[in-house]
C-alpha cells in the first residue's frame, strides 16, 4: 500500500476517518493559466499537489460515470470489456498508471488479473481504499510513485495500461515509456490513452467556442497553471501523434494500433471540453497500443 510520513492506509478503520482526512479542502484555486516551460520536477510536484487537493471533487463529479470497478478509456465511454484492447488478461501480473481510484485495476482483478494501481497523488489512493472498504472487497494493491521512475523490478508485469493518468503530466514522456519498456516482459502490451493531440489547437471549451483552431498544434509549450508567486500548480504537456509514436519506438515498443474513439449515439454527457458537440466533429482522444520488443 501508498505510504507518506504519519499514516498509511492500513490506519484507515472506517469511511467517516477516510471522508475528512483532505488538507486541502478550503484552499483557493485562483491560480493563471499560462504556456511556459516547466522541468520534471516541478511538474511531478505541481501534480502531485493538484491531484492530492482536487481529488475529492474529482471523485465526486466523475466517479458515477467511472464506476467503482469500471475500465473506460476515455470520456466517450469506450470499455475495455467491449474492445479488449489488453488481449487475455486473467492470471497476468498488470501495472495500471496514473489509476487514482483504481477503477481500472479493480475491473482487471475482478477478470482473474493480478493488478499493481499506482499514482502520484496520495489522496487518490485513499479513494481506492475507500471504495474497496465500502464493498467489503479485497483491497486493490496500490502505491505511491512517480510514473516516470517505477519502483519495480526488470521484466516484473506483463501487461501495463493508463486511462488518461500519468503520460499527460509528465514532462519527460520519452523517458516514462523506457521505464514502462523495463518493466514489462517481452512481448508484454502497453496501452494507454490521452487527451488527442489535435484538441491542443482547440480551445478547452465544450460549446461552440471549442470549434475554432486558436493556437498552433505544433507548439508543445506545457500548460501551467501558478500561484501568485510563479510556482506550478498544475503542469500538462503537449506531444504530437508523431512525438509519441517516436517515443514509443525510440523505447523498444511495437506500434499496433492507434484508436481514436467516435462520439457514441445517445451519449450526452459532458466532461471538461468533451461533449457531444465537439466529439461529433473532431477526436477528443488517442489510444496507443503497443507491443515491447
Amino acid at each position: 500500500m501508498a505510504t507518506t510520513p504519519g499514516s498509511t492506509p492500513q490506519d484507515f478503520t472506517d469511511l467517516d476517518e477516510l471522508a475528512r482526512l483532505s488538507p486541502y479542502e478550503d484552499e483557493d484555486d485562483g491560480d493563471d493559466a499560462v504556456r511556459r516551460e516547466a522541468a520534471a520536477d516541478e511538474s511531478s510536484r505541481a501534480s502531485r499537489h493538484w491531484w492530492d487537493r482536487n481529488a475529492d471533487e474529482y471523485q465526486d463529479e466523475h466517479g458515477e460515470f467511472l464506476g467503482d470497478d469500471r475500465f473506460t478509456w476515455c470520456p466517450e465511454g469506450l470499455d475495455e470489456a467491449d474492445v479488449r484492447l489488453l488481449g487475455e488478461v486473467a492470471g497476468k501480473d498488470v501495472l495500471e498508471l496514473g489509476a487514482g481510484a483504481a477503477q481500472c485495476s479493480r475491473w482487471l482483478a475482478a477478470q482473474g488479473a493480478r493488478p499493481v494501481a499506482l499514482d502520484i497523488s496520495y489522496r487518490q489512493l485513499q479513494h481506492s481504499r475507500r471504495i474497496d472498504l465500502g464493498r467489503g472487497a479485497e483491497p486493490v494493491a496500490v502505491v505511491q510513485a512517480d510514473a516516470a521512475v517505477l519502483p519495480f523490478a526488470d521484466g516484473a508485469f506483463d501487461l501495463a495500461c493508463s486511462a488518461y493518468g500519468a503520460v499527460p503530466f509528465s514532462a519527460d514522456t520519452a523517458a516514462l515509456m523506457r521505464e514502462v519498456h523495463r518493466v514489462l516482459r517481452p512481448g508484454g502490451r502497453w496501452v494507454f490513452s490521452v487527451t488527442h493531440p489535435i484538441r491542443w489547437a482547440f480551445p478547452d471549451d465544450a460549446g461552440v467556442e471549442g470549434l475554432t483552431v486558436s493556437a498552433s498544434y505544433f507548439d508543445r509549450t506545457p500548460y501551467v497553471e501558478q500561484d501568485d508567486q510563479g510556482r506550478a500548480t498544475y503542469v500538462e504537456h503537449h506531444r504530437t501523434v508523431g512525438d509519441r509514436v517516436r517515443e514509443l519506438v525510440g523505447a523498444g515498443f511495437r506500434l499496433l494500433d492507434l484508436v481514436e474513439p467516435e462520439w457514441p449515439a445517445g451519449h450526452e454527457q459532458e466532461w471538461g471540453g468533451w461533449s457531444p458537440l465537439r466529439g461529433r466533429l473532431i477526436p477528443g482522444t488517442a489510444i496507443f497500443v503497443a507491443e515491447r520488443g
